[in-house]
Order: C-alpha cells, then sequence, then structure tokens
C-alpha cells in the first residue's frame, strides 16, 4: 500500500471512529457563525474556543451539530396567517420532516404592514429559506428547496426539541379596520384588485 494510500484510509478510518467534536465557533466578519474542529481559515474571523469541545450530538442551539449548520447557513423562515390552509398544511410538513424554522404570525395591520415591506407580498403563506421566498403552499417546491439547502429528509431533531413557538412579526395587534360607508344604490361595485383575489392554498390580504 502506497504511502498516500495508508494516510486516506487512516482519515477515513478516523473519521468514522466516532463522533466529531466542535472545538471553535467562528463568527466570519459578516456574522455567519460556523462550528468547527478546525481554526478560522480567515484571519479576520473572531474565534471563540469551546471548552472540552461540542459534540455532534448537540449544540448550543440544542440542535445536532450538522443540522445546526445548514440552520445557520440557510435559516428557514415562514410566514403565517389564522384561517389559512396553506400554512397549516405547511406548517405540518416543516414539523414532520424536523426542519428547525421560525414561525412569524400576521395578525394584525402593524403585522401586515411589516410583512408587506419585509417580503413585499401580500400572500400567506411565504417561506424564506435562506434568500430564498417562496409564495404559496406547494409541497414538492418547499421540499425540493429543503433538499437543495441540505437539510435531511428525515427528522433529525432531539425529542426535546421545542423551538417552533410562534411569534408575532412585531408583536402588536391593531384594531379592525371601520367597516366603509355604504354605496348609493347606482353606483355599482368595483371589481377587487388582483392583490385582494383568494390564493389557491393560503390567503391574501
Amino acid at each position: 500500500m502506497s504511502r498516500s494510500a495508508a494516510v486516506l484510509l487512516f482519515s477515513l478510518v478516523a473519521l468514522g471512529s466516532g463522533p466529531a467534536l466542535a472545538q471553535y465557533k467562528i463568527v466570519e466578519p459578516d456574522g455567519r457563525i460556523t462550528y468547527t474542529d478546525r481554526p478560522a481559515p480567515s484571519a479576520a474571523a473572531k474565534v471563540q474556543p469551546i471548552r472540552g469541545g461540542a459534540a455532534v450530538a448537540g449544540t448550543p442551539s440544542g440542535l445536532p451539530y450538522e443540522l445546526a449548520q445548514i440552520a445557520e447557513r440557510y435559516p428557514v423562515t415562514l410566514y403565517s396567517g389564522s384561517d389559512c390552509s396553506g400554512c397549516v398544511a405547511g406548517r405540518d410538513m416543516l414539523r414532520q420532516r424536523g426542519i428547525p424554522y421560525t414561525e412569524k404570525t400576521i395578525t394584525g395591520e402593524a403585522d401586515i404592514a411589516a410583512f408587506r415591506q419585509i417580503e413585499s407580498s401580500a400572500e400567506l403563506p411565504v417561506l424564506r429559506i435562506g434568500g430564498q421566498q417562496l409564495r404559496g403552499y406547494s409541497e414538492a417546491e418547499w421540499r425540493g428547496y429543503l433538499d437543495a439547502a441540505g437539510y435531511p429528509k428525515q427528522s433529525r431533531l432531539p425529542p426535546t426539541y421545542r423551538g417552533w413557538e410562534p411569534t408575532p412579526l412585531v408583536g402588536q395587534t391593531t384594531a379592525p379596520r371601520a367597516a366603509p360607508a355604504p354605496r348609493p344604490a347606482a353606483e355599482a361595485p368595483a371589481a377587487l384588485p388582483p392583490a385582494l383575489e383568494a390564493a389557491p392554498n393560503g390567503i391574501r390580504f
């Protein structure tokens, strides 16, 4: 056996001999966080040694190490609303697959205004996977993008994971709009603009 082949074989055996340890938490200048067993490749990165190492089985976020890496790189956010069948179906799919996601509910005027500014959308649900926006619920499309981001097809979350609690987007609601004044009998009702039409498997507002 050649020396190079022996070195490669030893490396493969070492990698498979036991759980890896994350020895460093690396914060890049752009804010990206990585847990790794190697020092920072860039001198500009901020390195925080982890005492004793962090086992692959868990990280400070409560996620398995590899899943935490994916979630840091491609965070998942679900924007949902009430009376939204697509929101319910999408939420169920994400949880069954074991995707660690943040859910923001759109429940009042302040939420709607902030949501329109952040996502430039009047449709729910919206799923954000890293920089990718998915409007409306399509199981095949959502699964395809989660696959591309590297999320596992089967749940790897620990049984104690409780990170799915939804919260309002801006944490406040406003009083409902006053009913519009009655139209004169001779005036025909105006057609609804496209942004207010019913969305398949979701809602528009």
